[in-house]
């Protein structure tokens, strides 16, 4: 047989990388405050001409959103023609005030010449503000290559117009598409409940009910009549049959918030009820229900402090969506705020306080500067916080826009910190400024682990050489002891004891104490 005629040939290899999602870095600036509040959230992404100089004014260049075809440029009779020169160097970017131009802020600093921003500051979001009325944000992010449109039933209530948001609708709606059970991950206050209703509201299940469990509220002695129902007779009390949440959502969706804090009693009865959509009330027979489950936490479910069984967090998870803190997408802030300020304003019963042209120039001033500190601050409360933010802004204002002094303070005394990114490098810390870190964030690790760009695992390990410990190592008497010391406040206890209040909060309620010191639990661990 001769060479070219044979058919066992070993073909040549071919080798891939993966990689999480089709993007690139860009350098993009959003809109976050300008006198025709209807402008904010639109965006230009800085175009990369080498070394080549751009600039940025009254006239050019022309901001748009995603979904309109015409952009347009700043056009406040403010703002210089020419204001701010970017030029991009290695590593970074270089910002200048051209010559008669208007006032110029960066990150909250007049500029009167030239200022280096590093990849740091740039990937963190770099604060402009043009004269006095438009605020804007410099920010280096993720480019997706496409972004497809959701379905609008799937997105109702989730405000802006960054690309994460455009990201997250989309997740959200091939999510909806689906029946898979769905577990909605995220900081506190970070809008993970508007994602479940999200979720819910754009599936086929839309015409059924929608039933909302808080998982922290069920006593578990309680927990199973709760959740599956009872027959009358069943128990003390009994006196006729009671129907449980997943009857109740049969036909529609069963949203179990808190879900991290579900008793572990109850944990193998829910795994047993999602894997085989069975429910057997108490005292009665098996059921099936037809429903779906969308679950909700802002717990560790997977570290090795947490109690919770792999089995039915894999479970829960079928589908898995990550809301980002509000820190992460602040391109975000100043929609949100706009939105929030007219809801606070509606629930008041009042006219809109945003600006509408033609407005007094002061006024515009004092709502830049309030979008300016409200763009700067961490939000660590994420968006309850600044919806908290807007009421409070309502609630003090009558002609003009007024703000406690307290809460200005608060928010224009701390910058935001940099989102770690994919692509960010550990930080290398020694032992005293880890230590010193891992305070200054209340023992949380994952917290920790973000600030720095180290996997929580790495720094797990180190705990010990730092003197510290896991919340599930602490003795009950100890226990007991931090939480008299404390008087029962397990933010306290959980400072005086160096480990984290969530960790803390699953070791107390495996240990039998309630959140104040219980009497003759014994000692030891």
């Amino acid at each position: 047989m001769s060479e070219n005629t044979r058919t066992d040939a070993t073909l040549p290899s071919v080798f891939v990388r993966l990689s999480a999602s089709r993007a690139r870095r860009g350098l993009v600036i959003t809109i976050a405050f300008h006198p025709d509040t209807t402008r904010i959230g639109e965006t230009w992404t800085v175009p990369d001409t080498g070394t080549r100089r751009l600039v940025l004014g009254r006239e050019q260049p022309a901001f748009s959103r995603a979904e309109a075809a015409v952009a347009e440029p700043l056009n406040d009779p403010h703002i210089s023609r020419r204001a701010l020169a970017l030029k991009r160097r290695p590593g970074g970017l270089v910002v200048s005030r051209l010559e008669d131009a208007c006032r110029c802020r960066v990150d909250g600093d007049w500029l009167a010449d030239t200022v280096n921003l590093d990849v740091h500051e740039l990937r963190r979001g770099v604060t402009l503000q043009l004269a006095h009325s438009v605020v804007l944000l410099l920010r280096e992010q993720l480019l997706p290559a496409q972004l497809t449109g959701p379905e609008p039933a799937a997105v109702a209530g989730l405000y802006g117009s960054s690309f994460y948001m455009q990201a997250l609708r989309g997740q959200i709606a091939r999510a909806a598409d689906s029946d898979l059970d769905v577990l909605v991950r995220g900081e506190t206050g970070s809008g993970k409940e508007l994602v479940a209703r999200a979720v819910h509201a754009g599936s086929s299940r839309a015409g059924g009910p929608l039933v909302a469990v808080n998982m922290a509220a069920i006593p578990v002695g309680v927990a199973p009549a709760l959740l599956f129902g009872s027959v009358r007779g069943a128990f003390t009390g009994a006196e006729r049959n009671s129907t449980g949440y997943f009857q109740q959502a049969d036909g529609g969706s069963l949203f179990l918030d808190e879900i991290g804090d579900t008793p572990d009693e109850v944990q193998p009865q829910l795994l047993r009820a999602l894997q085989e959509r069975e429910v057997q009330p108490v005292g009665g027979k098996l059921q099936r229900v037809d429903v779906r489950v969308i679950s909700a936490t802002d717990a560790a479910l997977d570290g090795p402090d947490s109690n919770f069984r792999s089995a039915l967090r894999h479970r829960l998870g079928s589908a898995e969506i990550h809301v980002a803190p509000l820190r992460e997408h602040p391109e975000d802030i100043g929609e949100l705020f706009c939105h929030l300020l007219a809801v606070a304003c509606d629930s008041a019963g009042c006219d809109s306080l945003l600006p509408a042209p033609p407005t007094d120039s002061l006024l515009v001033a004092q709502w830049a500067e309030l979008f300016h500190c409200c763009q700067r601050y961490a939000w660590p409360g994420n968006i309850r916080e600044l919806a908290n933010c807007a009421r409070q802004v309502v609630l003090d204002s009558n002609r003009g826009i007024a703000l406690p002094e307290f809460l200005l303070q608060q928010i224009a005394g701390e910058v935001a910190e940099p989102a770690a990114g994919p692509e960010s490098t550990p930080v290398e810390l020694g032992d005293d400024a880890l230590r010193a870190l891992l305070e200054q964030e209340r023992y949380e690790v994952a917290a920790a682990a973000r600030r720095t760009g180290i996997s929580r695992q790495a720094l797990y390990r180190r705990l010990p050489d730092l003197g510290l410990r896991l919340a599930g190592q602490v003795p009950v008497a100890e226990l007991q002891q931090a939480l008299a010391a404390s008087g029962g406040d397990l933010r306290k206890t959980a400072m005086v004891l160096r480990v984290s209040r969530v960790a803390l909060r699953t070791r107390l309620r495996n240990a039998g104490l309630p959140g104040a010191p219980a009497v003759g639990l014994p000692r030891g661990d």
